[in-house]
Order: structure tokens, then sequence, then C-alpha cells
């Protein structure tokens, strides 16, 4: 019962923060901050150890964010909790790209180019391929990339995310599946197909 209460109270809140009302916004913080430090932290599962961005920063700057966006219009809670996951994911890539952008040219030798051919195919996977992959997909098909927004970055289930989006969680799964068949592709390019 309370988490329906809270619910409800989370619902009521973004109504009004939808109508413009700056201190439901700061009513909300509150209720939401565990659920998005919760978000913040699958990001970070995906994130190297020793990343010196932490998941409460992520949190506040995300929040800050989101309450000095004006005209935003929040269908639901999942709606909300949805836009946080992809603000997340942008500001993870952000920081990424900043700190590869630093170190450029930094500890740099000359390899062969056979060898750098190896290295590119024994690369691990990081969250700016998997966002440039990401951003193909959303120009190809923009609600399978909403959709794997929401589920590998916001750690919504099937059914938050069909929610969150309007659908019927039978179309997410399938389009979840696809999704992440022409990621996997276009991350995998010499790999056989799934």
């Amino acid at each position: 019962m309370d988490g329906d209460l809270n619910d409800s109270t989370v619902s009521r809140l973004l109504a009004r923060w939808s109508h413009g009302e700056r201190a439901a916004a700061a009513e909300l913080m509150p209720l939401v901050y565990q659920e998005l430090r919760q978000i913040a932290q699958r990001a970070f599962r995906r994130e190297r150890p020793d990343h010196t961005l932490q998941p409460t920063a992520l949190v506040h700057e995300v929040y800050l964010k989101l309450v000095e966006s004006s005209g935003l219009q929040w269908q639901n809670r999942m709606h909300f909790y949805g836009l946080a996951a992809c603000m997340m994911r942008r500001a993870l890539v952000d920081y990424s790209r900043e700190k590869a952008f630093q170190k450029r040219g930094g500890g740099l030798r000359k390899v062969p180019l056979e060898e750098a051919q190896e290295l590119h195919r024994s690369r691990s996977l990081d969250l700016v391929d998997l966002d440039d992959a990401l951003t193909d997909l959303e120009r190809l098909d923009p609600q399978k990339a909403l959709i794997v927004e929401l589920r590998y970055f916001g750690g919504l289930t099937v059914d938050q995310t069909a929610e969150c989006i309007g659908m019927s969680p039978r179309s997410v799964a399938r389009q979840w599946r696809s999704a992440r068949a022409v990621l996997y592709r276009q991350l995998n390019p010499e790999a056989p197909p799934p």
C-alpha cells in the first residue's frame, strides 16, 4: 500500500510540475531519489571500476538538468524515470568522450597496422561505441532506440517500458529482441549472427 501511495504522490507532483509549479520538483526529489540512484548504479555497473564520476553526482547532475528544463510534460512516473535514464546515459557518454579527448595522444605508441587491427577486434565494448551504435539505430528506428535506452540504461522491465511508451508488453519484447540483434551486428561486424 505504501508503494501505491508513493506512486500516486509522485504522479500528482509530476502533473503539478508539468503545469509549471517548480516547487513540485523540489517536493518530488525525496520521493524519487532512491529510484534515480538505483538507475545510476545500474548504469555504473557497465562502467570501468575506476570511474571518477559517482552515481550520486550523476543523479544530482541529471536532476538539476531536469529542473532547469522548461515545458516538460510528464505522462507518468515511468516517463520521468525513463527520461532520467536517457539523460544519465548521455551524461556518461559525454563524460567518457571528454576523458578520451583529454587523453588523446597521451601514452600512444606506434604499432604495425596488423597489430592495430587485432587490437581493434579484441577491444571490449565501451560506452562510446554503444552510444554510436545506438545513435545509428535511433536514425533507423527511434522507437527501438528508446526501448534500448529504457531497458538497458534505465533498467526498466518490459512491462514498465510498455507503460512508459504506451505499447503492449509483447510488442516491447519483440522490439527489444530486434534492437539487440541490430546492435550486436553493429558492435560485432565480424562475429557470426547471434
